[in-house]
Parts: structure tokens; C-alpha cells; sequence
């Protein structure tokens, strides 16, 4: 196999357990209390709120917000026809487990060509560091401006969302970058401005907060998708390691490849 089939076969396989374990996870951390949350927007009105595409810190648990809709058959059906929707039960997880499988992959790739850049990821114990750096990057980081959402929570324009979350990633990842390779002063200031610089920005923030959400129920659903998203990069960057290990052995990596 060369070097880039590798990179192709690292992420897959990642991809596929890491999104099978979020997925489960999901089921039984996020989606119930997206569930609770559609019971008070149906209960205040209806409230629309774009989340699928919103760039929000939980971009892994995205997922499990559009495959939580509809609402429970308890509730009235809205008006207007929303078009298909995974039945409740096992065709939503289903649905949820694969488009999971493929989000893991995407990070994956993203993962294993930055780390093979960087020399591999030798271990399962080096995948775990690289894991927490994706969970920085695009959990942790954008999550403390631009929290995850429940339905029927207010938010500001998608657009300017969508700006600040990518601008966000791009610091974060160049200043822990900073900081792990590059040893010098100058360098290392200017690792923390760019990991500081967003927040003193700030991210848009909607004209009202006003919601029906629950204070302690959107608590509760940060807490949950921080938490299922920090094992989900942690399970990526260890099987990661570990497949590189298995199949890679000693090969050369991306980095040398251009040398």
C-alpha cells in the first residue's frame, strides 16, 4: 500500500470505530435531552432554529441533533411538512450511527495527515495527545464562545457563526502548533494571541436570549456533548495510533515524503 492509502485506511478504520462509539453515546447522553428541549419549542410555539448547519462547538453532536427530529408522536405535528425524517427507534440510530461513521472520517483525515506532517502518530499513548488537541481545536475552543444549542435557543446570524468558528479553528490549531514545535519566546507570544484573539473578539451573539429552554436543561446538554465529544477524539487519536502501528510500521511519513 503507499503512503497515502495508508493515510486513506488509518482514517477509515478511525473513523468507523470513533463514529460508532459517539453515536452510542449520543443515543443515550444528547438525544433524550434534544427530545426534552423539542417539547418546549413545540410548547412555546415552534420556534425555528437552524442547528444541523450551525458551526456550533459540538460539531461531531450535529449529528444527533438533526437525527433527533421529529418530536415524540405524543406531540402535534407543525403545519407544515418538514418532508422525511428517520422513523424514532432503531432507523434513527441507524441514520445517527452512519452519519457519525462519516464525520469521524472527515476528522480523521484531518488528524492523520496533520499528525503525519509531524513525524505519525507512533502509539495509542501519542494518539491520545493528539486527540485532546482535536478536542481543543474544534470542541473546546469554539465551544466557549459559540456553546451548543438546543432547539428553540436563540442564536446569531449563521453566517457571521460560521466566520467566527472557522477563524477560531485556524488560531487555535496554529497556536497549539506553535507551542508543540516551534521552541522559542517569540513564537510561543505569539501562540497564546492567536490562542486568546478570538475570545477578546468575541463570537456573534443573538439580539435576545430569551428562550423556553431550561437553564439546568442546556447546562446539562453542553456538559453532555463536551463530554461524548472529548471520548470521541480521544478513541480517534488512540486508534489512530494503534492502526498506524499495526499496518505502517516503520514507514516513512508525509513529511519525509516531501523532504
Amino acid at each position: 500500500m503507499t503512503l497515502f492509502r495508508n493515510v486513506v485506511f488509518i482514517a477509515a478504520i478511525a473513523g468507523l470505530v470513533a463514529g460508532v462509539v459517539l453515536a452510542c453515546m449520543q443515543a443515550y447522553a444528547t438525544v433524550p435531552l434534544i427530545l426534552k428541549a423539542e417539547v418546549y419549542e413545540q410548547a412555546g410555539g415552534g420556534h425555528q432554529h437552524d442547528h444541523a448547519a450551525a458551526p456550533a462547538a459540538n460539531a461531531t453532536d450535529a449529528n444527533a441533533m438533526s437525527t433527533a427530529a421529529p418530536a415524540p408522536a405524543e406531540i402535534a405535528a407543525p403545519a407544515e411538512d418538514e418532508g422525511w425524517a428517520p422513523a424514532d427507534g432503531f432507523e434513527r440510530f441507524a441514520f445517527s450511527v452512519v452519519s457519525n461513521i462519516v464525520t469521524g472520517i472527515g476528522f480523521a483525515l484531518i488528524l492523520v495527515a496533520a499528525s503525519e506532517f509531524a513525524g505519525g502518530i507512533g502509539n495509542w499513548r501519542q494518539g491520545l495527545f493528539w486527540g485532546l488537541a482535536g478536542f481543543a481545536v474544534f470542541t473546546l475552543a469554539p465551544g466557549l464562545g459559540l456553546p451548543p444549542e438546543l432547539p428553540a435557543m436563540p442564536a446569531a446570524d449563521l453566517t457571521q457563526r460560521q466566520i467566527w468558528w472557522t477563524a477560531t479553528m485556524v488560531a487555535t490549531a496554529a497556536g497549539l502548533g506553535l507551542i508543540a514545535f516551534r521552541k522559542s519566546l517569540p513564537l510561543a507570544l505569539l501562540a497564546v494571541a492567536l490562542l486568546v484573539a478570538p475570545h477578546i473578539v468575541g463570537a456573534p451573539q443573538p439580539d435576545s436570549f430569551g428562550t423556553a429552554i431550561p437553564e439546568g436543561l442546556h447546562h446539562q446538554f453542553v456538559v453532555a456533548v463536551t463530554l461524548t465529544n472529548l471520548v470521541f477524539w480521544l478513541v480517534l487519536g488512540a486508534v489512530v495510533g494503534v492502526v498506524r502501528g499495526r499496518f505502517t510500521g516503520t514507514a516513512a511519513s508525509l513529511r519525509d515524503s516531501f523532504v
